[in-house]
């Protein structure tokens, strides 16, 4: 998508934004930049799909699989509300109602009312979802250490350098 005036228009080659001089526009891409997104890209789709074919031949969908990591990696506490998940999880909050709703169909989870706050429902993992979380995190885990580098962020070929030649961060 290009902008000319007030006019959006679909550009079908890649444009690099306007360097306007204030740092925040981004130099052309070169072909290692290309070749580098595409095999991060990859490396994202691949572990996506190991991903859902490993939570559906456990019998759990790549949904209640998001939902229940959701939950056990909250910072801080061991449940979260809809709201909070909606967020996580970016979907709409009445999406969420229909996944947690799913989900405690099935006993992954439960509903409790908060102690402090009579409006706020808490949503938590049940032993069943905890014990199937567990199985599939360690199996997700386990693909991450297979995958090695292939999900390491690329290096771009326009970022300054330091002064001892790097570039940022190292």
């Amino acid at each position: 998508m290009v902008q000319r005036g007030s006019e959006k228009l679909w550009c079908p080659v890649p444009v690099a934004a306007e360097d306007d001089g204030t740092g925040s526009g981004s130099a052309a891409l070169t072909k290692q930049d290309f070749e580098a997104l595409a095999r991060f890209r990859f490396g994202i789709r691949r572990y996506l799909r190991f991903s859902e074919e490993t939570v559906r031949s456990h019998g759990v969908t790549p949904q209640h699989y998001q939902l229940l990591l959701a939950l056990k990696g909250f910072p801080g506490r061991e449940w979260a509300t809809v709201r909070e998940l909606a967020e996580r999880l970016q979907l709409r909050h009445h999406s969420v109602v229909e996944l947690v709703d799913r989900a405690q169909g099935q006993g992954l989870v439960t509903r409790a009312p908060d102690p402090d706050d009579a409006r706020v429902v808490r949503v938590l993992l049940t032993g069943q979802g905890e014990q199937i979380l567990a199985r599939l995190s360690a199996l997700h885990r386990d693909e991450l250490r297979r995958m090695g580098t292939t999900l390491t962020l690329p290096n771009w070929h326009d970022e300054p350098e330091d002064s001892a030649g790097h570039g940022p961060g190292r």
